[in-house]
């Protein structure tokens, strides 16, 4: 059961991603390269349409760690307290951006929520690539200082920085040379999706050189790709050991760099709907591909006194899992509903859809 709910809620948190990371990357589309008023508002129409059935994987995803794996639960709410609060408010001031742009015609209203929406946007995902460098790189579990644990060994705090600003150092931030470069490539992948997302949904006078813009932010992709590879050998040289012991597991980089290959031949792809499939499958090749480098550890401890969280210590009883198969299988009905009338009643073009007034 417990590979069950780990697949089960690594699928929830993927979707997530893919649907909710459009939106994120559309806002950062609207900060840096739409210009036009006509562009601006069309262009947030394409995630203010939609964000707020996107968020709601997100919702069921913390839902489902806290049903299934309540160890893990406790101890990321708690460890990682700071940044959620942040990610909080930023999810906030980019719903009320998108929700309060259209409000009133003044232009200096207008241009306020704009960068609400576009800096909330950046940030947003800026902080759940830092996130995941978290979880990749590991934390201090239980405080461990001078061999002893300061609290249980499942728990942690994170400052958000250290002074040495280094994920090598005994007591690593939230915010280190590392997870930042994870970050950025965070940005750079939903950028991506965004603008392909925008030429899918939009007929913006703009789409024709977010083709362009794919093309160099794809080169950037590459770049940081392989860079991170080489820097996560210094962070954790044993990373590659599960690709090795369980070959099949390979299929996941083999997805990830298959849709970065094919994103570099964008401007030949005929059909909107092409590129936006490969950025989903970027989004899809790099999440499962980081989630089974790990398995089936979900939080690595950097310390040698306390074990690293995996599925199996921090699993709710076989009795409590099966509780949460019953309610998982009620609300997964319940989400697959919503999205898809959602979706139908908004497919197609979006440009002439009504929103904000």
């Amino acid at each position: 059961m417990e590979i069950f709910w780990f697949i089960i809620i690594a699928v929830v948190l993927a979707v997530f991603f893919i649907l909710d990371g459009y939106d994120f990357g559309v806002g950062i589309i609207h900060l840096f390269w739409a210009k036009k008023e006509k562009d601006k508002e069309v262009i947030a129409k394409s995630a203010g349409l939609f964000w707020d059935s996107n968020e709601v994987w997100l919702v069921a995803a913390g839902g489902m760690l806290f049903m299934a794996f309540p160890t893990f639960y406790a101890s990321v709410f708690s460890g990682f307290y700071l940044p959620l609060i942040i990610v909080l408010w930023l999810i906030i001031f980019r719903a009320i951006g998108l929700e309060f742009r259209s409000q009133f015609k003044h232009q200096m209203w207008k241009d306020m929520w704009d960068k609400s929406f576009g800096i909330s946007s950046l940030l947003l995902a800026l902080f759940f690539g830092i996130a995941l460098g978290n979880i990749v790189r590991g934390v201090n579990l239980g405080g461990v200082q001078n061999n002893i644990s300061t609290y249980e060994g499942h728990y942690f705090f994170l400052p958000l920085w250290n002074n040495r600003f280094s994920p090598l150092s005994e007591h690593p931030g939230v915010i280190d040379w590392f997870t930042i470069i994870i970050g950025l490539i965070t940005v750079v992948v939903l950028a991506i999706h965004g603008a392909n997302w925008i030429i899918l949904k939009t007929t913006s006078s703009i789409n024709k050189q977010l083709k362009k813009v794919v093309l160099k932010l794809n080169i950037m992709l590459l770049l940081l790709t392989i860079f991170s590879l080489g820097i996560w050998q210094i962070i954790n040289p044993n990373s590659l050991n599960n690709f090795i012991d369980k070959p099949y597991l390979i299929i996941f980089p083999i997805i990830y760099f298959s849709a970065l290959i094919g994103l570099f031949f964008i401007k030949k792809l005929k059909k909107d709907i092409q590129p936006f499939v490969l950025s989903t499958l970027l989004i899809l090749g790099g999440i499962t591909s980081s989630l089974a480098s790990m398995f089936p550890v979900i939080l690595p401890s950097t310390n040698t006194i306390n074990e690293s969280l995996t599925i199996y210590n921090t699993a709710a009883t076989e009795y409590g899992l099966l509780v949460a198969l019953n309610w998982g299988i009620v609300g997964f009905i319940l989400l697959f509903v919503y999205m898809i009338i959602q979706k139908r009643l908004m497919g197609g073009k979006i440009d002439k859809m009504d929103y904000g007034h």
